[in-house]
């Protein structure tokens, strides 16, 4: 394809160069820029506009033969600053302002960055304004269409003409008005020029590229300074290509010429004295005079290299968030605006992704230490987040406690390149021979991961470059791979990097701990590792569809979010409604107090179930699921509750006595998902399933909490694992596990019958609805087998000898209502074993013993005397003695109530929140 030069050198009959004229009204001194060295052959014009008087293309070329030649081009343009012109004051008195696109996005937005800029009471200031929103991408359209020959290209410019000039309609009036229009019809023409040029080549160079996109930048910055002048506040404003110098080093990169840019602002100021300065930003020149750009967040770039020339006492950035924040507002709602970051962390966090600043933005200003201020022209009331030295930080956090970890931020759409072999160990240059091929291919790597042996080395490039990368490495050692010295070179596509970033991480023990802690529990796997030994940033790589859930937990595990958990309520029953109840009424408490958002994803019962994308309102569950829910389905029920990506942590809570939904715990513990519950049949079970289960939960981050399942509310199982975790030696457990038989014997003394003490316990609701459930001593013997289990001792429910209270011709009746009917008959037998005891002056109780030194378990009714303190209870309250080798004289009592919805919820609520703790609430 032809050059754009060469095809316009066919088409323009002149021999020389085409040179550009700009006029300077205020020091009526003529500059001329070369696009290109002057040559035979003719190049199309790109006319860099004054920032006072222009002329249409067409007028430059009937006068070019009659110009003077004596004018000096910018290149040949003396920047020595005369004695009598205005000497650049520099310092403290400036600030600098960058207002970017949104902020400029209409008139209104303009007046609105005018009347800051007048308001603000510093004695100098310098504004660099972005173009208005959208600006920019519609002129890199223009070009686009321009060099893809689609016509189109002329109808979007004038498009771009009718936004502005409907917005200086809005905004001017009288000889400013005039003016400008003037200014931008020629701009529009020198466009349509140039665009056409670009059309008939196909083509467009780097540099026309950067002279028309430009241009944006240009007309806001002429619209705010007449606005500002309108009111009466004498400002200039600035073309910024005629003083910052930059080289271009890629097509993303420019280096300032810091030396070049000072002379070339003194020079300007000297012609242009004022205490309000409007800059363009995003444009620069190079050595040459070539209109150029700073690329992407150029105006960001523009304000700080601004900002270091005058040494100014701080750098605004304006734009439309409130500030930097510690995670991605749109991934943690959670996220808070940070107050103060410090360079470095400003650096990292705009590295990996946050909406921060380019990192090249921070590299001006630090030379100097000045502030860089993030701030919300939407929002003036927010402080924003203050970027500066680190010791100013340390200072302006000392009064508050503050998370080693500042922040967090994550790249998307990656893939980590494994290159791996045995060949690779201590041979020199390996990592220099792969990252060789890497850069061959123009890939960007965004981290490296290397074990010290060389046998490994891992990093990450965006996954559109994989391929491209692979197969370079493959070609590069396609020797090697043959040989075997090199085992393979693995793609993994789908990834997601975590950083972390934080400047007081160096100096704290455990933050990676914790860090990899957080992401365990959540069941996150993290593929690669790497980390600093400055320590500011610990960055790992996880799989895409687990970032966000990645990101949720480790902001919520250093303090700055809401430990959230997404809780799924199996069984809706009596405890199940209970909690639901309590969870219902501590909602907000332990939001506002505790920091821990509790969200029921879903409830279901044995028929229908209820499924809620947001959290169930827990006001009218029962309405909803009545009315809205579905057939339940244990499966989708359970998918339902982990998919959500959104909440980090999930758990099941199982209130039924169902031993299928049971057998489904090591299932959901292996997909790590937390277990709570106060159904016994798991713990109970088989021994080997038991075994597993509990193998399953040691070795993994998933918890599985069943306090509830022995004493209901009371600390028993804690209280057992705490004698043991601290070394005592548990010789006998002896106790009153059942709420109901304590009720039932509390009252038997006597006075009535044993089957009237059995029919009021029924009454009172202290019974399962077949009585023979609780008389038979199953649930008890349950109870025994989970705590004989938890000492270590290898039993199963067979190897429990049960004394059953339901007499032996009774237990095939075909109803309660026929066993307690009939259950009169057998009262003698009972009063006679209760007068044996109080003859004895002893009396009866329904006990479960663990004997841990014979290796046995027993449950049975026993007599004991009537100082004993399981004489001493009333009502339904449960008793447990721990007989051990630092209580063997005396043994450790707990006591208190052992039955009933409300104590078993709170007991199940209790587990609920200590899960919450070990997720990173704070306790």
């Amino acid at each position: 394809m032809a050059s754009l030069s060469g095809l316009i050198q066919c088409r323009t009959p002149s021999p020389k160069a085409l040179i550009l004229d700009t006029t300077s009204a205020a020091t009526r001194t003529s500059k001329k820029i070369s696009i290109f060295p002057a040559s035979s052959s003719s190049v199309f014009p790109i006319p860099l506009r004054s920032t006072r008087s222009r002329a249409p293309v067409v007028s430059q070329l009937e006068r070019k033969e009659s110009s003077n030649t004596a004018r000096a081009s910018v290149a040949d343009a003396s920047v020595n600053v005369s004695l009598e012109d205005p000497e650049l004051p520099k310092g403290e008195t400036w600030s600098v302002h960058k207002f970017g696109g949104t902020c400029v996005g209409n008139s209104q937005r303009i007046k609105n960055v005018a009347s800051i800029v007048i308001n603000d009471d510093t004695e100098r200031k310098l504004v660099v304004v972005s173009a208005m929103s959208k600006v920019t991408d519609m002129m890199y359209d223009l070009i686009q269409k321009a060099q893809s020959r689609d016509d189109s290209y002329v109808f979007a410019l004038d498009n771009v003409q009718e936004k502005h000039r409907s917005t200086a309609l809005d905004l001017l009036e009288g000889p400013d008005l005039t003016s400008f229009l003037s200014h931008l019809d020629s701009d529009i023409n020198n466009l349509k020029a140039m665009l056409r040029a670009i059309y008939i080549a196909g083509h467009a160079t780097e540099s026309f590229t950067d002279f028309v996109v430009g241009h944006g930048e240009l007309w806001s910055a002429q619209m705010l300074s007449s606005i500002i002048r309108k009111d009466g506040v004498d400002c200039k404003w600035m073309d910024t290509r005629e003083v910052l110098i930059v080289n271009p080093t890629n097509s993303n990169q420019a280096d300032p010429d810091f030396s070049e840019s000072e002379k070339r602002l003194e020079k300007w100021y000297s012609q242009n004295p004022s205490k309000l300065i409007i800059a363009t930003g995003f444009i620069a020149s190079t050595p040459q005079n070539i209109p150029t750009t700073l690329k992407r967040d150029g105006s960001d770039f523009s304000a700080a290299i601004m900002g270091a020339l005058l040494k100014a006492r701080q750098v605004t950035i304006w734009t439309d968030v409130d500030g930097v924040y510690s995670a991605d507002p749109r991934k943690v709602g959670e996220a808070v605006i940070l107050k103060t970051l410090s360079y470095q962390e400003a650096w990292e966090m705009s590295y990996f992704g946050a909406n921060v600043l380019h990192p090249r933005t921070i590299i001006p200003v630090m030379r100097y230490n000045i502030p860089i201020l993030i701030r919300n022209i939407f929002n003036l009331s927010s402080p924003g987040t203050k970027i500066c030295h680190p010791s100013v930080v340390d200072e302006e956090d000392s009064p508050k406690v503050e998370s080693y970890v500042k922040g967090f931020a994550t790249i998307d759409n990656l893939a980590l390149v494994n290159v791996e072999g045995t060949g690779m160990a201590g041979v020199p240059g390996t990592a220099s021979a792969i990252f060789g091929a890497v850069k061959d291919v123009g890939a960007n790597v965004i981290m490296i991961s290397q074990a010290s042996s060389e046998h490994s080395v891992c990093f990450a490039v965006p996954e559109k470059e994989v391929k491209a990368v692979a197969d370079a490495l493959k070609a590069r050692f396609s020797r090697a791979l043959d040989a075997g010295r090199l085992s393979q070179v693995a793609v993994i596509s789908n990834c997601s990097i975590l950083a972390a970033v934080g400047q007081k991480m160096a100096s704290t023990p455990g933050v990676s701990a914790t860090l990899f802690n957080a992401l365990a529990k959540a069941n996150i796997n993290v593929r690669a590792i790497a980390q600093g030994c400055s320590e500011y940033n610990i960055t790992v790589v996880v799989e895409r569809e687990d970032c966000i859930r990645a990101l949720r937990a480790v902001h919520s595990r250093f303090y700055l979010s809401r430990t959230t958990i997404a809780m799924g309520i199996i069984g809706p029953g009596l405890i199940g409604s209970t909690l639901l109840e309590q969870l219902r009424d501590q909602a907000s408490v332990l939001k506002e107090d505790f920091n821990i958002d509790l969200r029921v994803m879903g409830i279901t019962g044995s028929r229908r179930m209820l499924l809620s994308e947001v959290g169930v309102d827990l006001s009218s569950w029962r309405e909803f699921l009545s009315e809205k829910g579905e057939v339940a389905d244990l499966e989708k029920f359970v998918q339902h509750i982990q998919r959500n990506d959104t909440v980090p942590n999930t758990v099941l809570v199982d209130c039924t006595a169902d031993s299928n939904v049971a057998s489904c715990y090591k299932h959901w513990l292996r997909k790590g998902i937390h277990v709570i519950t106060p159904n016994k049949k798991a713990n109970s079970g088989p021994l080997d399933q038991y075994m597993k289960l509990r193998a399953l939960q040691r070795q993994s981050y998933t918890h599985y909490f069943y306090e509830a399942t022995v004493g209901a509310g009371l600390p028993i199982i804690s209280t057992l694992r705490g004698l043991l975790e601290t070394g005592d030696k548990i010789l006998k457990i002896e106790g009153i596990f059942s709420g109901t038989l304590s009720y039932i014997f509390n009252n038997f003394i006597g006075k009535r019958p044993f089957s009237e003490v059995v029919a009021e316990a029924k009454e009172a609701g202290y019974t399962e609805p077949d009585p023979r459930d609780d008389l038979s001593g199953t649930d008890v013997a349950r109870k025994v087998i989970i705590l004989a289990r938890e000492c270590g001792l290898k039993l199963e429910l067979a190897d429990i000898p049960v004394e059953s209270l339901v007499p032996e011709p009774l237990r095939a009746s075909e109803s309660a209502e026929e066993f307690m009917e009939k259950l009169p008959k057998f009262d003698k037998e009972m009063t006679g074993k209760l007068q044996d005891a109080e003859d004895a002056g002893q009396v009866l109780r329904y006990v479960g013993v663990v004997d841990v030194a014979n290796h046995r378990g027993v449950v049975e009714m026993q007599k004991y005397s009537k100082d004993h303190p399981f004489a001493q209870l009333s009502g339904s309250d449960n008793i447990i003695a721990f007989t051990t080798t630092r209580y063997r004289d005396q043994p450790l009592i707990v006591r208190g109530p052992g039955a009933g919805a409300q104590v078993t919820a709170g007991g199940i609520f209790s587990d609920i929140l200590r899960l919450a703790s070990y997720l990173g609430a704070p306790s």
